[in-house]
């Protein structure tokens, strides 16, 4: 069976130019970076401004195993689908992170013959988009640390900087860092970190700007730490933010790409959903949606990281209101919620999770409850996808349509993109078509004016099924911070695992009778929110044992080999 790097190395692409022409793009639309991926100008929105919005589709999924469920592979294969249905379709996902690509998890563009092309570069640098966010995020670091040096003339208190540095790789050594141990010269001495840039203030921004006036805007609000009197003090005070939009000047304009079968991809920006706000950028959907009938987007992990987040921030920020949501499960993963098999990251699925279980579907369809619950929260027609495996059976399909009908959603479809690609998900896509025809009721889980705590705990207890929230001493001293400080009715982000409905990864299925633990908030008020750690998340991830990178080379003639 050839690979997803072969199938993608072996599969007809067109020049870009082509796509955005296809679009009704004009050359002064579109800066080409060579033959097969360009940057779209953001004078488009103005010369479409008139234009009516397509619909606006989001993916998500249940709660996913440690191999992934296939989210990104059923969002290529739902746009790939439309498009054969004659519907002028597009999507838009976020560029993968490097850590994860030579990490454990791999690339993230889709696989088989639902893939986003040429997958070696969106997986690797695309078109430097990351590495601005890295350096941008950096410039200020050394701007912090410079202020320091030269007699500290906005009277910084060093122990309150939050600001750290980022780099887009996994690496455990540096989680937590001192820096300025270069003698005299060398800086003054403290104890900081590093985080992903996906984790990154920085990447949020870039993913949730409208403009380049609102970027830096976004830019200049960024609090990286507290004056000795406790006033915050900001990129703007340190006189860095023009720099930072500088270096942002080209990475904020969406990446125009193209499927397997040619339908336009957007790929841009790449927060991640388990301590980011893991959506793509406004500006590609906004730009899409006026280039097309049906936009699909996904949003990272669960309905309870990504979808929570892209409609309590993104859509916030954006105006935009979403049409449908399309929840992502398979069999594999809803056994494995009703008690069968251990699935360790990095090893193939366990013998058990292949062989039809019909109790176990049955019992783990209590996380696709849940799920399809969180939807209707925000008042959205849901329709649920069953992304196949060889081994699933027709008879444990029919719980799963059966279920599903019975909580409110369309009905259950099998996508089966992966082997099929567009025309695996025709009936998926006509489901999503007229799932977008009933009037969606579209409302955020919450008020932005609620007190910090009332939001944290709606989002605890409406979306996870929390029984309520302890807070350690240190998030209890940050929320009477950031409320004095002005920053109470900003939305939040919660940081938790992607891997339970809960903060805790062993409870599978529809946790019951428990409290989410908040450890600590961080400010985004650049971004636009408060983030709040749930537990013992990290923001900077460690190599596994055996790194993905290790299969990864270049043969002698250039070519890529090992991606996946």
């Amino acid at each position: 069976m050839a690979s997803d790097l072969e199938i993608a190395q072996a599969a007809e692409i067109k020049p870009v130019a082509e796509i955005a022409q296809a679009l009704g793009l004009c050359d002064d639309d579109v800066d080409l970076y060579r033959k097969f991926k360009a940057k779209i100008s953001l004078g488009v929105l103005n010369k479409l401004a008139d234009k009516p919005n397509g619909k606006y589709v989001l993916v998500t999924s249940i709660t996913p195993t440690s191999l992934g469920e296939g989210k990104t592979t059923t969002t290529v294969g739902l746009g790939m689908a439309l498009n054969r249905l004659g519907h002028r379709a597009s999507v838009c996902l976020r560029q993968p992170s490097l850590g994860p690509v030579f990490g454990l998890k791999g690339g993230a563009t889709g696989g088989g013959h639902s893939q986003v092309l040429p997958m070696e570069d969106i997986n690797l640098h695309l078109t430097g988009d990351t590495h601005a966010v890295t350096t941008a995020h950096n410039l200020l670091a050394s701007f912090i640390d410079n202020s320091l040096f030269n007699d500290n003339p906005l009277n910084i208190d060093p122990y309150s900087i939050e600001w750290p540095r980022a780099v887009d790789l996994n690496d455990r050594a540096l989680r937590q860092v001192m820096v300025g141990l270069g003698g005299r010269d060398g800086g003054i001495p403290r104890v900081s970190s590093f985080e992903m840039a996906v984790a990154s203030e920085v990447m949020a921004i870039t993913a949730l700007t409208t403009s380049h006036r609102d970027l830096r805007q976004r830019l200049g609000r960024i609090v990286i730490g507290l004056t000795r009197d406790n006033r915050p003090v900001t990129a703007e005070d340190l006189q860095c933010a023009g720099a930072m939009a500088v270096l942002l000047k080209e990475a904020i304009k969406p990446n125009l790409l193209q499927t397997i079968e040619h339908t336009p991809a957007f790929i841009h920006t790449g927060a991640f959903a388990n301590i980011g706000h893991g959506t793509n950028s406004i500006l590609a959907d906004e730009i899409a949606l006026k280039l097309s009938d049906y936009v699909v987007t996904e949003a990272g992990f669960g309905s309870d990281l990504g979808m929570e987040k892209f409609f309590d921030i993104k859509c916030r920020y954006s105006g935009l209101k979403p049409n449908a949501v399309v929840i992502v499960a398979t069999v594999r993963a809803l056994k494995m919620h009703g008690g069968v098999g251990r699935i360790v990251a990095g090893k193939p699925a366990p013998d058990e999770l292949t062989r039809e279980n019909l109790a176990a579907v049955e019992k783990g369809c209590a996380n696709l409850a849940k799920h399809i619950e969180n939807a209707k929260f925000f008042g959205m027609p849901v329709v649920v996808a069953v992304n196949r495996y060889e081994k699933d059976t027709d008879r444990e399909f029919a719980i799963i349509e059966r279920i599903t009908r019975d909580l409110g959603a369309e009905g259950a479809f099998i996508s089966d993109v992966w082997a099929r690609g567009g025309a695996g998900a025709i009936s998926l896509a006509e489901a999503v078509v007229h799932a977008c025809q009933v009037p969606a009721q579209f409302k955020p889980l919450y008020a932005t004016e609620l007190p910090i705590k009332d939001k944290i705990e709606r989002i605890a207890e409406k979306i996870y099924g929390a029984d309520g929230v302890e807070y350690y001493p240190e998030a209890e001293k940050k929320i009477k911070l950031y409320t004095e400080l002005g920053f109470g009715n900003l939305p939040i982000c919660m940081a938790k695992t992607h891997l339970s409905l809960s903060h805790d990864e062993k409870l599978k299925g529809r946790p019951r009778k428990f409290k989410v633990p908040i450890r600590d908030l961080r400010p985004s008020i650049g971004a636009g929110f408060l983030t709040a750690l749930c537990g013992d998340l990290r923001t900077m991830p460690a190599l596994p044992r055996v790194p993905a990178g290790t299969r990864i080379d270049i043969d002698e003639n250039g070519k890529i080999v090992g991606l996946v």
